[in-house]
């Protein structure tokens, strides 16, 4: 891993790479100039992927009377004209069909990407983008490897380009508050985030190798990950479980919180990471664990150390500091769980998730991404508290009007950071042991095979979904 990038590189390469070409997978892309937004225009944006949560930027942006939804593309065409029939039900002008996003990106006319694809396709999709001249807002988590995040911060600028990564807390009014409140010294000095992600989830089951779907561009679906034969336990949503695709759930719901345990301790990169997990109870196809415990020590520049604690489970939880339970404004019961949402519909929500913050004056939780509580003091009396959220699309929209980088909630360079805590914890879980970490020199100490997988140096990029090479 190399040296760390900073903001004053970005300026300079910026105005190198705005002057020259954008090539990618054979298709060149010629500079064109910066479009400046009069009052009543609307930013044309494209939603790249609307299987799941890609319909949720859809219903985002057709609230927003600035945008204009100008074209759906998605490789599974079941899906893509499903959702075309759907959105013609809710009023929005018929979007342009699309497949392939290089067909996307060589529209002049579309100001910016929304992806919401598999983790395997965000990065190198987003640098696509950056490189054709587009806006992008790109879902959590911002790489699918440490090596993939670092040439996306790159690329937005180098290419001057708005780019917002999906954690949608950055945007949340009360959590906005809550941060600023410790910030002011709410509960002292903090030493301890503890980040949850207790989220239930039923086994995946074993699945048989099958043709290809019809209507399914499964090659390109596949695209920068090794093509495997095709089974449903690698495609719609168990991808997740997938090393080849996915990162686990700690990368799926546990950035969220991953991201917001950072910015409330205060903190970018650790010097040691410890992670320690399995795949328990389930005999199936799930490559990630279910069950995993990581600490990460940040050794401060005042000689000072803060730690922070992360833990995913898949199964039954407790709620701890009230988070998840319905006092908190806990989310409703997965539909998912079928029967079992029945079983346990009169016990309150199943899931857990969000952060604890530990000071010398007390402590604040905060419950995933639109409500914080404190306690305070050795009796921990109640202390500020408040719920309101936020939203991220509408922050973005807002910075590619305005070309404010320094306005976005959630900028790529926060996405960075905390991908890479990311992507640090799943090396140490996978190879058995503790990482030793330079957070100047952003590279691991003495472990050439954990360098090796934080780049995913195995992995043979097949063309045209090509990582650009280091600089």
């Amino acid at each position: 891993m190399g040296n760390e990038i900073n903001r004053r590189e970005f300026l300079k390469s910026s105005a190198r790479g705005g002057a020259g070409l954008a090539a990618l997978g054979g298709i060149t892309f010629l500079p064109h100039p910066e479009r400046v937004f009069g009052a009543n225009d609307r930013v044309r944006v494209a939603v790249i992927g609307l299987h799941g949560q890609g319909w949720s930027h859809v219903n985002e942006y057709h609230k927003m009377e600035d945008v204009e939804i100008a074209a759906f593309c998605d490789v599974d065409e079941n899906v893509l004209d499903k959702r075309l029939g759907e959105a013609e039900q809710m009023g929005i002008k018929r979007p342009q069909r699309f497949i392939e996003l290089r067909k996307v990106l060589e529209d002049k006319s579309i100001d910016a990407i929304s992806i919401a694809t598999p983790n395997h396709w965000h990065s190198l999709q987003a640098i696509w983008g950056c490189q054709a001249g587009k806006d992008v807002y790109v879902e959590k988590p911002l790489s699918h490897n440490w090596l993939e995040g670092r040439q996306l911060l790159r690329a937005a600028r180098r290419y001057n380009r708005i780019v917002q990564h999906g954690t949608n807390s950055r945007s949340g009014k009360a959590v906005q508050e809550g941060m600023q409140k410790m910030r002011d010294g709410l509960i002292g000095e903090i030493y301890l985030a503890r980040g949850l992600c207790y989220k239930w989830r039923v086994s995946i089951g074993h699945a048989a190798l099958e043709p290809v779907p019809k209507g399914v561009h499964y090659d390109i679906w596949t695209g920068p990950a090794p093509l495997k034969p095709f089974t449903k336990n690698r495609f719609h949503y168990n991808w997740h479980w997938i090393w080849d695709t996915g990162n686990g759930d700690f990368g799926n719901q546990g950035i969220h919180e991953l991201d917001a345990a950072r910015w409330g301790l205060g903190v970018k990169l650790p010097n040691k990471i410890s992670a320690l997990g399995g795949h328990v109870m389930f005999d199936d196809d799930q490559q990630t664990p279910n069950v995993l415990n990581i600490v990460y020590q940040f050794d401060m520049p005042d000689g000072k150390r803060r730690l922070l604690e992360f833990e995913v489970r898949h199964w039954i939880s407790n709620h701890e500091a009230e988070i998840g339970a319905p006092a908190f404004g806990g989310g409703e019961v997965p539909a998912a769980l079928g029967n079992a949402a029945e079983t346990h519909k009169n016990k309150g929500p199943l899931n857990t998730i969000g952060n604890i913050f530990y000071g010398s004056k007390g402590y604040v939780a905060m419950n995933g991404y639109d409500s914080y509580k404190s306690w305070l003091g050795e009796e921990q009396e109640p202390g500020p508290h408040a719920s309101e959220g936020g939203n991220n699309w509408r922050n973005f929209i807002d910075c590619v009007r305005s070309r404010k980088q320094e306005d976005l909630n959630a900028p790529v360079e926060e996405g960075y950071y905390s991908t890479t805590l990311l992507h640090l914890a799943n090396a140490s879980y996978r190879l058995g042991r503790t990482l030793n970490f330079d957070p100047e020199k952003e590279a691991v100490i003495g472990d050439p095979e954990a360098d090796r997988l934080l780049r995913d140096a195995d992995r043979g990029y097949r063309k045209p979904y090509v990582l650009p090479e280091e600089d």
